[in-house]
């Protein structure tokens, strides 16, 4: 105990991880991700040996794996670089392909925007497409609420772990395992599968409809553009349907709070 008066020790870094881990939303997190592992991991090793396949260095390739942790706009980088592309056109390429994570972040803020900055930091780091995904699955109404940071570290550090070991394993082996293999398209069902487990009512139903048109519609656009107008033309309906008589229910309630 301390002394009257005195302030209390600080919380360390291993007690705070101790205390995530035995809140109950962290286990819920971990499970609720597991499912999304093997598909994620095929993906991963797909990304790594795409890394050196493309003329990087391993220590290079393992160097962005670990900082930029966003196989789409890793993929899309990589062509660049292997032609010699200025830098700037590699940066500027992996932002627009991550535009889509303005979005997110946008939702997220009224789960998080309470927190330290640089706990938001932090977790922007961990940001995902499928955590972004079960997390609004797992937590529809946004408002903070406690446990709400457990289960997204939980599910993020999953993620984490999920891509991160197969892509270095793809980066070591990059020689001895084939193209022909197609195990960048288990990373695709994986999508589709968490995708389809979130068309719950009409207003989800329709929103993946109009993401889908506009994807299609879009594909044409450099730097995956299509992905961008599609998020964006999703939002769009759910906004609409927030009017009377759209129906929009919930979706359309997140939407238009991203929005503003």
């Amino acid at each position: 105990m301390h002394p009257p008066g005195d302030p209390p020790a600080p919380v360390t870094l291993r007690q705070r991880w101790q205390a995530l881990r035995q809140h109950p939303e962290a286990a819920r997190g971990v499970r609720d991700m597991l499912p999304m592992v093997p598909g994620m991991a095929a993906w991963g090793l797909v990304t790594g040996v795409a890394m050196v396949k493309s003329g990087l260095d391993p220590w290079l390739a393992l160097l962005m794996s670990l900082t930029v942790f966003a196989g789409s706009s890793q993929l899309a980088a990589l062509p660049l670089i292997a032609t010699g592309a200025p830098i700037w056109v590699v940066l500027l390429t992996a932002c627009i392909v991550n535009l889509r994570f303005i979005i997110y972040s946008a939702q997220w803020r009224w789960y998080f925007g309470h927190l330290p900055r640089g706990q938001r930091v932090a977790l922007s780091y961990l940001a995902a497409d499928i955590n972004y995904a079960l997390f609004l699955k797992a937590w529809p109404e946004p408002e903070p609420r406690p446990g709400q940071v457990e289960y997204f570290v939980s599910g993020a550090v999953v993620v984490w772990i999920g891509w991160q070991i197969p892509s270095i394993v793809g980066i070591v082996l990059a020689d001895v395992i084939p193209p022909a293999w197609g195990l960048g398209f288990a990373g695709t069902l994986a999508l589709i599968g968490l995708t389809c487990s979130l068309l719950v009512d009409r207003a989800t139903w329709i929103c993946a409809a109009v993401a889908a048109l506009a994807a299609v519609a879009a594909y044409a656009l450099p730097y995956k553009l299509h992905i961008v107008v599609a998020v964006a033309a999703a939002v769009a309906a759910g906004l609409l349907m927030e009017r009377p008589g759209g129906g929009g229910g919930r979706l359309a309630a997140v939407a238009r709070r991203s929005a503003s």
